[in-house]
């Protein structure tokens, strides 16, 4: 199968990639190196799978309507895996401006040059931000998702919303996975891991929000791109599928594993959270194991570890 994955660079990207170029696929990879975080780890990112003949990296951006029919029109991939995005719910308070052009417009420019290009089947990264502040716990995939917290989760809902439109107008098939709190080999470093992480091993003060009584579900790399792959398998009409452990952790449970790794002791200092935080994550993947056969596998522990083994290989 030949499939187009964007942000191909980054965290999930490049891991999908290496899976999609082990299993044999043919790979055009998209991503424009912005300086979110460094291009030079980016390209790192994708150094093990560049020298396969079965990959292509393109180094383009989505936000470029006519560039993206050009593309996609040439490649005529069997599929497309967009993750490209703007992250960060804190920087989309600061910038919305951003997460409209990348997540909104980008979004429906991939919809377009798909559909143009004959593309059958389209997984889009969503996230679990869009359940909000929700008392219903777990998040199932038919709660209400309208009222996010802030422009990042407003602008994945608007990815679900319009793969839908898509779906219905020319029969594409748009799988949205709303992916929980992902950690693992490759994280960025604006992310809860890498920042605890890097602030024991450097003795700096660790900020925790309301007390560390915050709970996260956090979910291994391995365990989001094998849902992925089984989402680009399985042609679903339209569906929105979770994707998470289902097994949320207190914060500073999270901190005192990664003590426990690293053998340091965590500086902490509590303060309120934002508005834009949610007290809890809390996936309930049953419709994930019925649709795709997904089974996350890796504990918080044993992925804590394999992150912090990579961290210090790389950094």
């Amino acid at each position: 199968m030949k499939i187009l994955v964007t942000g191909a660079a980054g965290f999930v990207g490049s891991s999908l990639c290496d899976h999609l170029i082990a299993r044999g696929d043919s790979v055009v990879a998209l991503d424009n190196f912005n300086d979110y975080y460094s291009p030079a780890r980016k390209r790192a990112n994708l150094a093990a799978c560049a020298a396969s003949k079965g990959f292509r990296l393109v180094e383009g951006d989505f936000v470029q309507r006519e560039a993206m029919l050009g593309l996609l029109a040439a490649e005529r991939p069997d599929a497309v895996a967009h993750l490209g995005a703007m992250g960060s719910v804190r920087l989309s308070v600061k910038r919305p401006d951003i997460y409209v052009q990348n997540n909104i417009v980008g979004t429906a420019n991939m919809l377009e040059a798909s559909q143009a290009a004959g593309v059958a089947r389209f997984v889009f990264a969503s996230t679990s931000s869009v359940y909000g502040q929700t008392e219903k716990i777990p998040f199932v995939e038919t709660d209400p998702t309208d009222r996010p917290l802030a422009p990042y989760p407003a602008s994945k809902k608007s990815g679900e919303v319009m793969g839908h439109a898509w779906h219905n107008m020319f029969g594409m098939n748009v799988t949205a996975l709303r992916f929980f709190n992902v950690y693992g080999p490759r994280g960025r470093p604006d992310m809860m891991p890498w920042i605890v992480l890097e602030s024991l091993l450097n003795d700096r003060e660790i900020t925790l929000f309301d007390g560390g009584e915050m709970r996260r579900d956090w979910t291994f790399i391995g365990d989001i791109v094998a849902g992925v792959v089984a989402a680009i398998d399985r042609p679903l009409g339209y569906e929105l599928i979770n994707l998470g452990r289902g097994e949320p952790i207190l914060m500073t449970d999270f901190v005192a594993i990664l003590e426990e790794i690293t053998g340091r002791k965590a500086r902490v200092r509590f303060v309120d959270a934002p508005a834009s935080e949610p007290k809890v994550t809390f996936a309930n993947v049953d419709k994930a194991r019925r649709l795709l056969g997904y089974d996350p596998r890796t504990s918080i522990a044993e992925g804590l570890r394999q992150f912090a083994a990579w961290y210090r290989e790389n950094l």
